[in-house]
């Protein structure tokens, strides 16, 4: 048995999770909070059970693929409960001479070196803010689609090791290197 799985999930006040059968062998769990709804399939090897404020992932069969989707599905449900009470934020900032970042309705817009500017769409249930030009805060109650817009961003243009410039994450170190010595 999974040691993740056999956590229980506590709910908090404000949060219901309900599990419901659909056509066929098709089971969900939907969790609704003051910040949204979110929904997740269950897969065939594991169940849940719903007791009061706490949430129980039991695996239906023995192995190894068994015990990996009980413990996926309960850090999946853990994530939900606490994107649907308190949300999830990812903070970027932007380092380099000239290059900014900015929010146009539902894209973020990057100015970061290359001859045009770079324009990433946001999916529905993440917005992202630029308190100022060289910091971005991508928020969402998804933890999954918050870390991936992220990711995203940085992956247009990472923090390289020689001047540190880049997009990274808050506090995010980066190990900078030496570069050329010089010499005869």
């Amino acid at each position: 048995m999974s040691r993740i799985g056999r956590t229980p999930v506590s709910v908090p006040a404000g949060v219901q999770v309900e599990r419901q059968e659909g056509p066929g062998d098709e089971r969900r769990v939907r969790v609704k909070g003051p910040k949204g709804e979110l929904s997740l399939a269950l897969r065939p090897e594991v169940d849940v059970t719903l007791s009061g404020q706490t949430v129980q992932v039991e695996a239906r069969a023995a192995g190894r693929e068994a015990r990996a989707f009980h413990g996926m599905t309960r850090a999946l449900l853990a994530n939900m409960v606490t994107g649907v009470a308190r949300g999830y934020e990812k903070s970027l900032e932007i380092i380099g001479v000239g290059w900014n970042a900015a929010v146009q309705g539902r894209k973020v817009v990057l100015q970061v070196g290359f001859a045009h500017p770079v324009e990433i769409p946001l999916p529905a249930g993440v917005d992202a803010v630029a308190p100022n030009p060289t910091s971005l805060v991508i928020t969402g109650i998804d933890k999954q689609a918050v870390g991936q817009v992220a990711a995203k961003i940085r992956s247009v243009r990472p923090p390289e090791p020689y001047k540190g410039k880049g997009v990274r994450y808050t506090g995010e170190k980066i190990r900078e290197k030496a570069g050329k010595a010089g010499g005869k």
